[in-house]
């Protein structure tokens, strides 16, 4: 681009203008092409990877495509405005413009798109019919709807998703949660989809016109069916509710907001919940497994639903305006700019999720996903969403599991930024395989919906243990795999999982081939420990099967390291062979110091001799050769970054001989915690609001936030319970954190954006929670 000119409007801003902006990959960026409408997150894996905030002069805005920039704006809603989230991506002609004005369209502010404090305000008062408690009211009529369509094409052995169920029954459901009377039925589903095309397409000057007068007669017509509802409000749904509330605050709730809300949240409740499903549908027959094992077992179903939602979720990506200057990813960005932040890319950001773009059932972070958006405009109806789909996957698993895609079909979408999901999606089956030919009870099988999202406690998988095998004097080592022969997940080094050994959850970190389709972990018997290694070196045997966890990476190795000085003690070299091994593969610069107490008890040692030669340094006790750790780290070299596992005297020595270091050249991972059982007479009470809910959680001395958010009953994942596995971890939006973790770096401590709810407290008398 041009150094002499600006591509920022900086109407009515003071700040300077730029000279220049990112835009080296940004020539082949075409939100509105094949390539983005079919994989918006494959389409902008470059970025990613190498330009993660850059400027398209096609759009006019920046684009933001990894997860902690995108959700750093998600987060702060007064230096990023939603205030153009609903602004035309496409200029509007002239004449589509004249056409708008003919029908009075006005659509002002709604819940996605004003600034504060009017959004709280109205977010508060109207977020009583989206709780669980008000959503269980809607299942049954969810559940009928959906076995009802089914029965129209059960015998048909061929049919189109999105047509023959989803469109119309998202439509029916958004219509009855917002108390819209269902004769308005056919003209609303008409008018639905042109808005999106108004505001989130690129529609030709012909065609803006054609949209603007279909956009014109939905705002009518919407208006129409506010003004029936106003005549009798006692009725149930979210607008007579919003008449009804109007009354006692008429300041926060207006007549314009409720026209606006009337039609933004009919293409909310209805679009984005028909094309999620079709995308999950989609996604789940592409991986054949998992759409097996879910047939099998329904319980599965509310982690498919998660996963879904991260894998290919129906909101790819939304927009902000900076309201001052500021940066984004370390990328200066302008005030007046305008953001295209793509949740769609951040879902599948290998920073956050191992492996994203495989589909992962039993992914321990799926929830993390931004396809609802994060912070204080999260998707309110999210949970009514994660309603419907779990049905509609049960009622299609247990009546049809026979269920394939159509071979001979092309999958299309509607070219817009935000909204995805095939126009199509043909399926086929054998209706003489029907399971309710054979069994008429399948009609009345019935499983639990959970309305939320799923326990972030990641779901056991049942491995068998294939070899046991003497690594060391009291070390083995297991190799663990699949029962039925199938890869376990990939994995990378520095991860670990969790496995549950004689009634205990323990934490092994992975030290095999990351290649390899099965685990090996090492694990030291500790005499003086709870007992889950006593039971592995006493009880197990090869052909026992374990539940585990994971894996789980909060030790991950930084790429752009120039050197690496890995350092381990003990067992600790488990995650740091795994990484050395990962580095001299890739062919980079490193040495191994590892340290034992006698040659026979050092694991893995003559694997690492073979394999790495002189890189490798013993530092033997019993042969005198101790590591002198201020000797070894005494001069920084710039670029090398420091890896450590072991007991806590040697981290202690190195983090004292790496003191002079740039701050957070040593990583470490620990094995023991840093605190013991909190003692009420040292601690302080303090607040902890919870920013979804608006509710207020008083932690008490003697209490954890995790054990005080339980007995709230807010249901938060723990398995260590010692600040060692990071299972615990929630978002902090706002407030400053008592960080007692083994798991956050120095730096990640610095920004307070996270805490382990098992151990760390505020430092102060309030946090905010993004839960």
């Amino acid at each position: 681009m041009s150094t002499g000119s600006c591509p920022i409007d900086h109407s009515g801003a003071a700040a300077a203008c730029p000279v220049t902006a990112p835009v080296s990959g940004a020539a082949g960026f075409d939100p509105f092409g094949e390539a983005y409408q079919a994989d918006p997150a494959g389409s902008l894996r470059w970025s990613r990877d190498g330009e993660p905030v850059f400027y398209s002069p096609e759009l006019g805005y920046w684009v933001v495509t990894r997860y902690e920039d995108v959700k750093a704006v998600f987060r702060d809603n007064v230096l990023f405005s939603p205030s153009i989230a609903l602004e035309k991506i496409t200029p509007v002609c002239e004449e589509a413009t004249e056409t708008l004005a003919r029908y009075g369209y006005a659509m002002d502010r709604t819940l996605v798109n004003e600034d504060e404090p009017a959004h709280m305000a109205r977010r508060r008062a109207l977020i009583d019919p989206f709780t669980p408690a008000r959503l269980a009211h809607h299942e049954p009529m969810v559940r009928r709807l959906a076995r009802e369509y089914v029965d129209s094409f059960a015998d048909a052995g061929k049919a189109d998703l999105v047509d023959d169920m989803f469109w119309e029954v998202t439509l029916t459901v958004a219509l009855h949660f917002l108390g819209v009377p269902e004769e308005d039925m056919a003209t609303l589903r008409k008018y639905s989809i042109a808005h999106t095309v108004n505001t989130w397409g690129r529609p030709s000057r012909d065609e803006q016109v054609a949209v603007a007068e279909a956009v014109g007669k939905f705002w009518q017509f919407a208006g129409t069916v506010l003004d029936k509802i106003r005549r009798d409000p006692s009725g149930p749904g979210w607008m007579p509710y919003s008449i009804r509330l109007q009354r006692e605050m008429p300041e926060v709730i207006t007549d314009s907001y409720l026209h606006s809300m009337m039609m933004a949240g009919i293409v909310a409740a209805h679009e984005t919940t028909a094309n999620a499903a079709a995308n999950a549908v989609k996604v789940l027959l592409e991986n054949r497994t998992v759409w097996e094992e879910i047939c099998a077992d329904p319980s599965l179903i509310p982690y498919a639903v998660e996963e879904c939602l991260r894998h290919n979720g129906s909101v790819a990506a939304w927009r902000r305006l900076a309201t001052a200057d500021t940066e984004v990813g370390g990328v200066p960005i302008p005030r007046g700019a305008k953001l295209l932040i793509v949740n769609a890319s951040a879902n599948h950001d290998e920073r956050h999720f191992e492996h994203a773009d495989e589909f992962d059932l039993r992914r321990d972070n799926a929830a993390d996903h931004l396809t609802f958006g994060y912070g204080s405009h999260q998707c309110m109806g999210k949970n009514l969403a994660r309603m419907e789909l779990q049905i509609f996957l049960e009622e299609l698993t247990r009546r049809l599991p026979h269920l394939e895609l159509a071979g001979d079909q092309q999958i299309t979408y509607l070219p817009n930024t935000s909204f995805r999901g095939p126009d199509h999606l043909w399926v086929q089956w054998d209706p003489a395989a029907n399971p309710e030919r054979t069994d008429p009870a399948v009609l009345l099988r019935q499983h639990p919906v959970r309305i939320g999202e799923p326990p972030k406690r990641a779901l056991p998988r049942r491995v068998v243990v294939e070899e046991i095998t003497r690594e060391a004097e009291g070390v083995l080592r297991l190799r663990l795999a699949d029962p039925v022969g199938r890869p376990l997940p990939k994995w990378s080094p520095g991860a670990h999982v969790d496995l549950e050994v004689g009634g205990l959850s323990r934490q092994y970190s992975l030290c095999g081939d990351p290649g390899d389709s099965a685990y090996e972990v090492a694990v030291l018997r500790e005499g003086a420990g709870r007992g889950g290694s006593r039971y592995i070196h006493d009880e197990l045997a090869p052909g026992d099967t374990l539940n585990l966890r994971g894996p789980r990476n909060h030790f991950r190795l930084d790429p752009g390291a120039r050197r690496y000085v890995f350092v381990a003690g003990g067992i600790g070299i488990t995650p740091i062979a795994a990484m050395a091994d990962h580095v001299r593969a890739a062919g980079g610069d490193y040495e191994i110091h590892y340290c034992g107490r006698d040659r026979s008890t050092m694991a893995l040692l003559a694997r690492l001799e073979r394999t790495h030669g002189d890189r490798l340094v013993p530092h033997v006790g019993s042969e005198g050769t101790r590591l002198d750790a201020e000797h070894l780290l005494a001069t920084p070299v710039p670029g090398t970054l420091v890896y450590a596992c072991g007991p806590e005297r040697l981290l202690s020595a190195l983090d004292t001989a790496t003191r002079h270091w740039p701050e957070d050249s040593l990583r470490v991972e620990h094995f023991t915690a840093a605190t013991g059982p909190l003692d009420p007479d040292g601690e302080h009470e303090f607040d902890v609001e919870l920013a979804d809910s608006g509710r207020t959680i008083r932690v008490p001395a003697g209490n954890t936030v995790l054990g005080a958010l339980r007995e709230a009953g807010v249901e938060i994942a723990s398995d260590c319970e010692e600040g060692l596995c990071g299972s615990c971890q929630v978002t902090v939006l706002a407030g400053e954190v008592d960080h007692r973790d083994r798991v956050l770096t120095k730096a990640e401590r610095a920004v307070h954006n996270r805490m382990m709810t098992c151990c760390s407290r505020a430092a102060g008398d309030r946090l905010t929670l993004g839960l």
